[in-house]
């Protein structure tokens, strides 16, 4: 068996198969979106959000809800999701209780929950994390 976590290549297809796995409504909206991949959060995002262990951080949305979007609203760059490996990977390591697909998709869900301004219900609808 191989234990070896995976690559950041291997993360993200993960991720995007987690996208893939949205209601088809939602896809197209979704790869609107970029996704970042990184080991950690970068330092800048860490004291930006006053974080002082970059292990609490596995992922982030950046951009402007659809829900709040305007024609008028003059983007500084595009929507991004980013999703932070290692603390995803320490909290898998952590709970011993989940497949690490899975968590990557709640991760995910609930980043781009952020761009599409789901409620909790939402959430709730499309992730059944607590089945």
């Amino acid at each position: 068996m191989d234990t070896r976590p995976p690559s950041l290549a291997e993360f993200e297809r993960l991720a995007l198969a987690a996208i893939d796995a949205l209601p088809p409504a939602f896809r197209r909206p979704a790869s609107d979106v970029v996704l970042l991949v990184e080991d950690w959060p970068p330092d800048h995002i860490l004291a930006e959000m006053e974080i002082d262990d970059p292990h609490e951080l596995t992922g982030l949305y950046e951009g402007i809800p659809l829900t709040e979007k305007s024609q008028f609203d003059q983007p500084l760059g595009p929507d991004t999701v980013w999703l932070f490996r290692e603390p995803i990977l320490d909290e898998w390591r952590d709970r011993g209780d989940v497949a690490l697909e899975d968590l990557i998709a709640h991760v995910v869900v609930h980043e781009f929950a952020h761009h599409f301004g789901w409620s909790d219900d939402d959430i709730a609808a499309i992730d059944r994390w607590w089945e």
